[in-house]
């Protein structure tokens, strides 16, 4: 994917000095909250601030989007039910380069900036890993100056808070937009139809060539929010489009004049509830719909998008695999491909072979999950019931696949059995992550070891039948992130060594090596850690009123306690320990301290020496 190298930014009109972000944090206090000095709250300074970081995001921003369009960029759209973003003001900051004027700034207002970062709300669009690596790779693109694009769901309630209730875990909804989020923008004028159930119509043109045309049915809006993502030291911001669902009728006015409230209001509670929570579990039948709802929703409005852009420079659908890539996130929006199929072949009336050709040239799948009993599978007639049109061109698309694999293995009804997307056994079902490996030109796992598995043995009959497809792409971290902004002692300690150039390659770390037997770098190194452990210590106390000493060996989880998280076999570790101690009471123990950061703390341990 080719790099786009912006023209030197020219302007910076608002200033990114202490004494003009101070103006501007006072003048946004102002006009934008609509407080003054005396009334306002923290939160108020907060989004005050929040507001001026933003509007030197904007400068940036559409510098980098005139600069796409200029150079006619292939741009990289990413698709993930989870944007796991986090916190944006200080990585903002941080990123742009004016830490130390905004930390300087607010000091000189009677502010502090650590106060302020503690008040922003998480982003909580994911449940962990997966939603983390999306916003690492949005995070990449945009510091590598590679046009890139997010789209995802605005989730209303994103990842649960969690409660400690009489040793049980007890989920609560998280609405993390309850004050507001100044990092998006509202695109009331980018909205598309979506349309579920309905029936599929077929009828002939003058040639003799069958047409079909979805009608009917259910439609519901997808409204775009655009947040900004910022690069590294680069002045490049590049795109998140999320999308929320509105109703495309707000309420039956005669309901409503007749007295029936609630009857009024139905129709649009359904269309708004796609948006509402983050992964409802699928324990019942509506939940399933909702789910599969919610994948078809974003994918849906995510693919007009992108042909809207292509369109608005292009006229030959030959080009698009040429100005657009496409990667799958897991296999929640592997619905795009036969989404694509249909935009291709039923809107622009392509027949099936180059329409087929162009969607394997745009489209890349990231695999999750190794277990094939976890891959993601739909009954039927759920798809039968909410995408009709998209049933006919799944079993079209395995129809053609299994022809191909017949030919190649002649006779042998076990592989066509196993490669098939449709499963036959225990009920007819789709295998979502075949379709995705059949409807991609690259397939790849997370991690060298998760990729060996994949080749040799959850996919292996494909490995043989896709020689080269399946390829590793590790999943990485972002170091400014989780380093350079999350421990600033040891960031600093790093770039007094080596140089700032780490913080943007992280192989640079490398040179720290000689310096692990020199006795100066290691006194520093061990003060730096231990003033680290200081903090922490002191936050134990403020919160659970428990003295530990810094010395004492942590063990921090910071995680959901939850059945599924491998991390709480961490947990259980540590209460083995513990049980060992007080079984072996004279043994020899190292301290250790575990503290789980939950919504409450858990109940106290009693250490014993």
């Amino acid at each position: 994917m080719s790099k786009v190298k912006h023209s030197a930014f020219k302007y910076d009109y608002l200033g990114s000095d202490p004494k003009a972000i101070q103006r501007s944090v006072s003048n946004h206090l102002v006009y934008t909250i609509g407080k003054d000095p005396y009334t306002a709250t923290e939160h108020d300074w907060m989004m005050a601030f929040s507001h001026v970081v933003r509007d030197r995001l904007i400068e940036r921003w559409m510098e980098t989007q005139r600069s796409y369009y200029k150079h006619d960029a292939k741009r990289v759209y990413y698709l993930s039910m989870e944007f796991l973003i986090g916190r944006s003001l200080v990585n903002s900051l941080l990123n742009m380069d004016i830490h130390d004027a905004c930390t300087e700034a607010l000091h000189k207002l009677g502010i502090e900036l650590e106060r302020l970062r503690n008040l922003e709300h998480d982003a909580t669009l994911g449940n962990g890993g997966l939603g983390r690596l999306a916003a690492c790779f949005l995070d990449s693109m945009a510091s590598l100056n590679i046009p890139g694009y997010g789209y995802g769901i605005r989730f209303e309630y994103g990842m649960f808070r969690q409660k400690i209730e009489d040793g049980n875990q007890v989920e609560l909804p998280e609405n993390w937009l309850t004050h507001g989020n100044p990092w998006e923008f509202p695109r009331p004028e980018v909205s598309y139809r979506i349309r579920f159930g309905g029936r599929v119509m077929e009828y002939q043109d003058s040639t003799g060539r069958r047409h079909f045309d979805w009608i009917e049915g259910d439609v519901v809006i997808a409204q775009a929010y655009d947040t900004p993502v910022p690069g590294f030291h680069n002045d490049t911001v590049n795109n998140l489009r999320l999308w929320s669902a509105k109703a495309y009728e707000d309420f039956d006015l005669n309901r409503f004049n007749q007295g029936e409230y609630t009857e009024a209001v139905v129709g649009k509670t359904l269309s708004e509830n796609i948006s509402k929570v983050l992964y409802p579990n699928d324990s019942s039948t509506m939940n399933k719909l909702l789910r599969l709802k919610q994948q078809y929703f974003f994918v849906c409005a995510s693919l007009k998008d992108i042909l809207r852009r292509f369109f608005t420079d292009h006229d030959e659908l030959h080009e698009l695999p040429e100005k657009v890539a496409i990667q799958l996130n897991d296999t929640h929006p592997a619905i795009a491909i036969p989404e694509m199929m249909r935009l291709l072949m039923d809107k622009h009336h392509l027949e099936w072979q180059p329409a087929w050709e162009i969607t394997t040239r745009i489209f890349s799948y990231t695999n999750h999950t190794l277990l094939p009993e976890a891959l993601e599978t739909w009954p039927l007639n759920i798809f039968e019931q909410m995408l009709p049109r998209h049933l006919q061109l799944i079993l079209e698309i395995n129809r053609r696949f299994l022809l191909m694999l017949g030919h190649l293995y002649p006779g042998d009804m076990d592989i066509l059995r196993r490669l098939s997307i449709i499963d036959e056994n225990g009920g007819r079902r789709i295998r979502m992550a075949h379709l995705a490996i059949i409807g991609s030109h690259k397939v790849n796992g997370v991690s060298a070891l998760h990729s060996e598995l994949l080749r040799h043995s959850t996919f292996k009959d494909f490995n043989n039948f896709y020689p080269g497809k399946i390829i590793n792409i590790t999943n990485g971290v972002t170091p400014r992130r989780w380093l350079y902004q999350s421990n600033r002692g040891l960031s600093k300690l790093i770039c007094s060594a080596i140089g700032p150039d780490w913080i943007n390659d992280l192989s640079m770390i490398k040179q720290l090596e000689p310096l692990a037997e020199d006795s100066a770098f290691q006194e520093k190194f061990v003060a730096t850690k231990l003033a680290s452990k200081t903090r922490m210590a002191n936050l134990i106390n403020y919160f659970m009123g428990k003295q530990i000493d810094p010395h004492t060996l942590f063990d921090v989880q910071v995680k959901r306690i939850h059945e599924y998280k491998r991390q709480l076999l961490n947990l259980f570790r540590a209460i083995a320990l513990y049980n060992r101690l007080l079984d072996n009471p004279h043994t020899p123990p190292v301290y250790r301290a575990l503290f789980c950061l939950v919504e409450r703390p858990l109940p106290a341990i009693r250490w014993r020496s």
